[in-house]
């Protein structure tokens, strides 16, 4: 508990600072998301935050490892989301990096980190063999940090996203030893949230919501093989289904499901005419609903991922229909 507290009061101010230098800087070197038709914005807004965001939890998460107070093989994914630091900031700057190299490279680094995990921690609780539960852990892990970057569209909803997902992380922390490590993603984006709430200030960038997917995928792995898969379900399950169903409906239709777009069910209520701040506001109410299922789901597995679906249904539809009504 004294970890994860330290953790708190650490990580909260010095990511408000740090993106706070790290804003100069990029408004300094004009480095900015220009507006397009894909685009939920309508001003140039500088890119980049993941730049203090994502270092400031690595630096946290190596001082934990440091005092004994992380998980064991916590460094395995450290190394691994600083690996896709460097390349995601490559992307925010140039732009355009193949698809292909950005996907071999967030398979060796779920790869190179899941290497870490003992084969007693089995991800879906031993319904597979080993080779098949590292396998299709890795396909998920590699889909949640690109559904991560995907669904990063509007002001706040990450940070949402991040914050809620790592407060229930800390509070089923007790049964993995993560609490601390969740406390500081919880803490960093709430710290972010404060630059990026609606309107804006920056934006995360590929470099702060890759690195941030592929840590809260590693949590989220842990938890699940600890024995409380469906827990691992139902906190991130928004973002899971809003993703997941918009990809599905575009290859129904045969686009180009790797190009930018303006379809996810959050973005249809801010074309509509729903404000950032609204949809993000619905989101958080939803998300903390799933914290509290998650948490109900240590005795109950089952009911509560019903539950959760029924929460997360219910949110989908909301915002679809904040956008037909707003066009309407």
């Amino acid at each position: 508990m004294l970890a994860a507290l330290l953790a708190l009061l650490v990580t909260l101010p010095a990511t408000v600072w740090a993106v706070g230098l790290v804003l100069g800087w990029l408004r300094k070197k004009q480095i900015l998301d220009h507006p397009n038709e894909r685009s939920s914005h309508s001003q140039p807004t500088p890119r980049g935050g993941g730049l203090a965001v994502t270092p400031v939890v690595l630096a946290v998460w190596l001082g934990l490892v440091a005092i004994g107070a992380a998980l064991p093989g916590s460094l395995m994914a450290i190394l691994g989301a600083g690996l896709l630091l460097a390349l995601s900031w490559l992307d925010d700057r140039r732009g355009g990096l193949p698809a292909r190299l950005r996907l071999a490279v967030h398979l060796l680094a779920c790869g190179l980190a899941l290497t870490a995990l003992p084969d007693t921690v089995l991800v879906f609780n031993g319904a597979l063999p080993l080779w098949a539960d590292r396998a299709i852990a890795l396909l998920a892990w590699v889909w949640f940090v690109n559904l991560t970057n995907f669904m990063d569209g509007i002001d706040g909803i990450t940070g949402v996203q991040t914050a809620c997902v790592g407060l229930g992380l800390a509070l089923l922390g007790a049964t993995t030893g993560a609490a601390p490590q969740a406390l500081v993603l919880a803490a960093a984006a709430a710290g972010f949230l404060f630059w990026n709430w609606h309107p804006a200030k920056l934006f995360l960038g590929d470099s702060g919501s890759v690195p941030l997917g592929f840590l809260t995928g590693w949590l989220l792995i842990d938890l699940a093989g600890h024995g409380h898969l469906a827990a691992a379900l139902i906190l991130p399950l928004y973002y899971l289904a809003d993703a997941s169903l918009t990809l599905g409906r575009r290859l129904l239709r045969g686009e180009k499901v790797w190009q930018a777009h303006r379809q996810h069910f959050y973005q249809q209520a801010v074309r509509g005419g729903a404000s950032h701040g609204q949809v993000a506001r619905l989101i958080l109410i939803a998300d903390l609903g799933l914290v509290v299922l998650a948490v109900l789901s240590m005795a109950a597995p089952l009911p509560a991922l019903v539950l959760a679906a029924l929460v997360v249904a219910a949110l989908l539809v909301k915002l679809r229909s904040l956008g037909s009504e707003a066009l309407a």
